[in-house]
């Protein structure tokens, strides 16, 4: 009976280590998505053309095409995809030209109606 306790004790420990493993990797794959939900809001807001981001949707699913589905492509799409919106050039315009307006604003020379 004792064995048996003992047993039942160690299947539970690893239970609980896989469940907690399974908790961390949920966490990385939402913390990922978040990332890239913040990234597609900031494209929405920068009215980027649906074109274009279905250009950038379609360049990721090509990239990580994979015969075999599973957890590591789904992450592998996840990851690809948000390499893809943070390289999109809008992003990295848009910061480039709200830095140059209050340049613009301060120069002596600009004159203001």
């Amino acid at each position: 009976e004792l064995q048996q306790k003992v047993e039942e004790t160690e299947m539970l420990k690893m239970e609980l280590q896989m469940v907690e493993t399974e908790r961390v990797r949920l966490s990385l794959v939402e913390e990922k998505l978040m990332d890239v939900l913040q990234l597609l809001q900031k494209l929405r807001d920068l009215n980027i053309s649906k074109r274009a981001l279905g250009k950038i949707l379609l360049s990721t699913l090509e990239s990580c095409h994979d015969p075999q589905p599973g957890q590591a492509q789904l992450s592998e799409v996840l990851d690809t995809l948000q390499q893809e919106l943070t390289a999109c050039e809008l992003l990295h315009k848009q910061p480039m030209e709200q830095a140059q307006s209050p340049q613009s604003l301060s120069n002596p020379l600009v004159i203001s109606c």
